[in-house]
């Protein structure tokens, strides 16, 4: 099989377009259907079947897209264990991480991985988990931190830390009476929560289902910031980890509760292709994490 020739019907089957198929492998539209067109004749079997400007795999095409997909992850595969080998000395680690994560405790392992290895050159961004992890499983990054667990057969996914959820209120609220907060003290209070499908969302979930309580839920936020701004500024309560709000705690402009339910608890994971080469760097950035991760932990003690 011309492996060019499967690569043109690989990359215009993954990216639903034969001009972005161009685009990626640095040919002309033209070159693109007249590579497919090739593929098919050789075989005398249709891949595509079009619609407009549409296109569909057909039967054979899922087939052969599956084979191609694995062949072209190999390939990659190969590209970043030579690649790896050839830069233990110099080179770049790609990370990929959830907003609060990313923002709160990547740089605790960043700042010192660097300190140790400064011809390493690190690029971390910051994303969705559900993008992490695809890239992630698309070997476009070198390791990732995800705020939730994933199912994906080609991931290796393990908890890296647990900390602890907190209300966050202003200065002056009538909650800081409590030295913990219980869940009916949440009945009649606004909540200003992170955005539907976020883990602290789907924690705080299943924590009112569990006591049979009725929120109202103020405000729904994408950015933790905006949460904090929205609590300093008396609309409502908030819910996240200590760790995120440990600035304006410091500075007195916010108040972190205690729950009393020990349960209240957020987790994130690590995460890295199941047959990513790891490298001697690698490596040392993952123990970074771990030895960061029991000195956390030790520190909540």
């Amino acid at each position: 099989m011309n492996l060019n020739q499967l690569k043109i019907f690989y990359f215009a089957s993954k990216l639903g377009s034969l001009s972005a198929a161009g685009e990626e492998l640095n040919i002309t539209q033209p070159a693109v259907t007249k590579g497919i067109q090739r593929l098919q004749d050789y075989y005398e079997i249709r891949l595509f079947n079009r619609f407009g400007k549409k296109m569909a795999l057909t039967d054979a095409g899922e087939a052969l897209y599956g084979i191609a997909e694995k062949i072209f992850e190999l390939e990659k595969q190969a590209e970043e264990s030579i690649r790896d080998f050839q830069q233990q000395k110099s080179g770049q680690i790609r990370i990929h991480a959830s907003e609060s994560f990313g923002a709160y405790y990547l740089p605790h392992i960043v700042n010192p991985f660097i300190k140790a290895n400064p011809n390493i050159r690190v690029s971390a961004s910051i994303l969705p988990t559900e993008q992490v992890a695809e890239n992630t499983a698309n070997l476009d990054n070198d390791i990732g931190f995800i705020s939730y667990p994933v199912e994906n057969e080609k991931l290796l996914v393990r908890e890296i830390i647990e900390d602890r959820l907190v209300i966050i209120v202003p200065v002056g609220h009538s909650l800081t009476k409590h030295q913990f907060i219980s869940p009916r003290d949440l009945e009649r209070q606004s909540i200003i929560m992170h955005e539907k499908g976020s883990a602290t969302e789907r924690t705080f979930e299943n924590f009112t289902r569990k006591n049979n309580l009725s929120i109202n839920i103020l405000l729904e936020l994408s950015s933790n910031n905006a949460i904090k701004l929205a609590v300093a500024e008396g609309l409502g309560i908030g819910v996240m980890s200590r760790k995120i709000a440990t600035d304006e705690i410091e500075a007195g402009k916010l108040i972190a509760l205690p729950f009393s339910d020990s349960s209240m608890r957020h987790k994130y994971y690590l995460v890295h292709h199941k047959d990513k080469y790891i490298s001697g760097v690698l490596q040392h950035l993952i123990d970074t994490a771990d030895q960061w991760a029991v000195e956390y932990k030790t520190s909540l003690s």
